[in-house]
């Protein structure tokens, strides 16, 4: 239906009753949050939109604002798309978001100490042990060992999605090297630039200072015995997907951009080669996957690497974020459990619900996935950036038979969830030259230290830009837009 408006900006904006809109409420009126902007933006012609819309790609475009996507016979570099239409969540909203997505950190971390230490969560049968043992990313390694500052998870991200019932519920938890933070400030940043005056009628938190909180988290978790810690990013290379971040987040901090190549450790101390002879680091910000850290524990042909780097940390010589084997507490299986989890390590019932979820190890729950492929979305456990998802409802029959061929092969591979319906976003759609209704996501960012913790009071709201798309991330075509969280006074 459309939306009883006189605003021309959304004169073909078509509302769907089944879905939650976020600017226009079940009546078709702009809900009380979005009212200055809509008056804002009906200012503004179509053309004008459409000339905002170039700018803010030529800005991403000149500050290298792009992003990797690897198709199969070639690599393909973007310009990531930058919605003009900003997201709010009013205070009283995110009061709850930033509550349950620290609540959620903190749980996480504990499991990972429990499940590197004692193990009890297993030994009392609330988590299988079958599950660990078989992850992919839980680390011999890292058994008995203590991380500074007893943190692994410093970097969190929660993707959050909101419901027809209007209610947020957690898609998924990233903590191995959770990406698009340096988004959720470039897009503030050309928000202010292309609508300075929109911009100044609202009182939004800064998303800014997240360079000066994220350095701060890695300070409070130096060696011992050390004053003032030298900090660096490690990134694979300029060919990385998300080298454009790495590049903005050492530079916002302050801090030096290195690869492999630029380290080496003697007497299991990790330096740093320059010009004026070795540096020794202290905490190392990795954006390299387990795997590929250290040769002499891991790939031994990996060029991504330090040899000997593995053996610093361990000797407590050198700090690495996240830790090592962080990535087997994001594990999609281990996303089933988070409930429990929470429950076992701070006596506290989950501030944010979790997408129902059904982990296909589990015969009586396979069960009910294969014959039901068709209202379900399934997800492997170990992919991320939307690889590798099958939405139900969209597949033919034959598409079907093929997804349970897969699930019944590794089961332990799979989870399936509901075909949840996110709530959608006024959007501008430059084919169409106007503004239109799109699925919405919220990532969040939370930052764990010794004795410091952050969450950041904003996030990236990424966006399916194909009409009825339900996957939002870059990779597959999404976009992003700016998030403006409120503060109280408003």
């Amino acid at each position: 239906m459309k939306s009883n408006n006189d605003n021309p900006t959304f004169e073909s904006y078509n509302r769907d009753p089944k879905l939650y809109d976020e600017i226009f409420d079940e009546n078709d009126n702009v809900r009380q949050t979005y009212k200055t902007l809509f008056e804002l933006y009906s200012e503004h012609s179509a053309q004008d939109f459409g000339r905002l819309n170039n700018k803010a790609k030529s800005s991403f475009f000149n500050q290298g604002i792009t992003f990797q996507v690897y198709g199969d016979h070639e690599i393909k570099e973007k310009i990531f798309p930058f919605d003009l239409f900003p997201r709010i969540i009013d205070p009283e909203e995110w009061e709850v978001i930033e509550k349950g997505v620290l609540q959620r950190s903190k749980a996480l971390n504990a499991f990972l100490w429990d499940l590197y230490h004692d193990k009890n969560i297993i030994k009392e049968g609330i988590v299988p042990l079958d599950l660990i043992s078989s992850s992919e990313n839980y680390l011999d390694q890292m058994n008995g060992f203590d991380p500074p500052g007893g943190i692994y998870n410093h970097i969190s991200g929660t993707d959050l999605i909101k419901h027809s019932d209007g209610k947020y519920y957690v898609l998924e938890d990233n903590i191995r090297c959770p990406s698009g933070v340096s988004y959720v400030i470039c897009n503030r940043t050309a928000l202010k630039r292309a609508l300075f005056g929109v911009f100044n009628h609202y009182q939004a938190h800064t998303v800014t200072d997240y360079a000066e909180n994220l350095l701060e988290i890695l300070e409070t978790v130096k060696p011992k015995g050390v004053d003032v810690p030298n900090c660096v990013v490690i990134t694979p290379g300029i060919y990385n997907s998300a080298y454009y971040e790495h590049s903005y987040l050492a530079k916002a901090m302050g801090v030096e951009l290195v690869e492999g190549r630029d380290l080496f450790v003697e007497n299991d101390f990790v330096y740093m080669k320059t010009i004026n002879g070795p540096e020794k680091v202290d905490v190392i910000y990795r954006r390299i996957d387990d795997q590929f850290i250290d040769p002499l524990e891991f790939k031994p042909d990996s060029a991504l690497g330090v040899p000997g780097l593995m053996a610093s940390y361990k000797k407590g010589n050198v700090c690495l974020v996240n830790a090592p084997g962080t990535g087997v507490a994001d594990d999609k299986a281990i996303y089933t459990y988070m409930p429990e989890i929470i429950k076992y390590y701070l006596d506290e019932e989950p501030i944010l619900n979790n997408v129902p979820t059904y982990h296909c190890s589990r015969p009586d729950e396979l069960k009910y996935v294969l014959e039901n492929v068709h209202n379900l979305v399934i997800k492997p456990v170990d992919e991320a950036g939307g690889y590798g998802i099958s939405i139900g409802n969209r597949l033919s029959k034959d598409e079907i038979e093929e997804v349970k061929k897969t699930i019944q092969a590794s089961p332990r591979k799979y989870i399936a969830q509901p075909i949840m319906s996110l709530s959608v976003h006024p959007t501008y759609i430059e084919e169409n030259e106007c503004f239109e209704p799109r699925h919405v996501d919220l990532r969040t960012f939370t930052l764990l230290g010794a004795g410091k913790d952050f969450v950041l009071k904003g996030g990236l709201t990424r966006v399916a830009l194909q009409k009825g798309n339900l996957i939002v991330n870059s990779s597959q075509g999404g976009g992003s837009k700016d998030t403006w969280v409120l503060k109280n006074n408003q």
